[in-house]
């Protein structure tokens, strides 16, 4: 095992974190990177069963997946979030290698890097979406519905012969304001539909 975790230090990149672990979860080793993103030092670390920096988001059905496939040997990735010492957030996209010491023992190497910044935008596009999802609905239902009274009541009035002129040339000025008004928001439901598909398209592609 010490020969492991002397190879493993000489070749890892000091910005991404590294950790192994044996099969109950309990920290063997963890890289520096690791102690400075998760706010623990080495001694708090190791040691420690890795739930230690568990955020509870994930569910528990989450980490049986992946403790089943790198049990039967089989590479893991996922991106998790993980909770520092001091109660903040941070993502991790990671990769858990399953490996074999010299004693027989089973033991897992993972190796992770933040991806906070992805994550952020992620959570940004998907609240423009849900805006414009509302944004959507207003014009569609509320607006729209208004809108639709108006030519209703527009249609009897000008249907109506006991009016004075000057009242049916008002009418029907408001009737033509209101059949403009409807084609407007029905070009702007289109494009808010449109953008919104678009970016659900990019979200799925990414």
């Amino acid at each position: 095992m010490k020969l492991l975790l002397q190879n493993i230090v000489q070749q890892q990149d000091s910005n991404v974190i590294c950790s192994i672990t044996d099969k109950k979860g309990t920290i063997l080793y963890a890289n520096e990177k690791f102690c400075q993103i998760s706010g623990y030092c080495y001694d708090e670390l190791v040691g420690a069963n890795h739930n230690i920096i568990n955020s509870g988001l994930h569910s528990k059905s989450f980490f049986k997946e992946m403790w089943r496939t790198i049990s039967s040997g089989q590479i893991w990735q996922g991106e998790i979030r993980n909770k520092t010492k001091d109660g903040k957030y941070y993502w991790v996209d990671t990769i858990i290698f399953p490996i074999q010491s010299n004693d027989s023992d089973q033991s897992y190497f993972s190796v992770r890097t933040v991806i906070d910044e992805k994550k952020n935008a992620e959570f940004r596009k998907e609240q423009r979406i849900r805006e414009l999802e509302n944004l959507l609905f207003t014009i569609s239902h509320e607006m729209r519905q208004s809108i639709s009274q108006i030519l209703g009541l527009m249609h009897l009035l000008n249907h109506e012969n006991q009016l004075p002129l000057e009242l049916k040339q008002m009418i029907s000025f408001l009737n033509n304001s209101a059949s403009q008004l409807d084609n407007h928001t029905r070009k702007i439901v289109k494009q808010v539909e449109h953008i919104a598909v678009q970016d659900k398209i990019t979200e799925v592609l990414r």
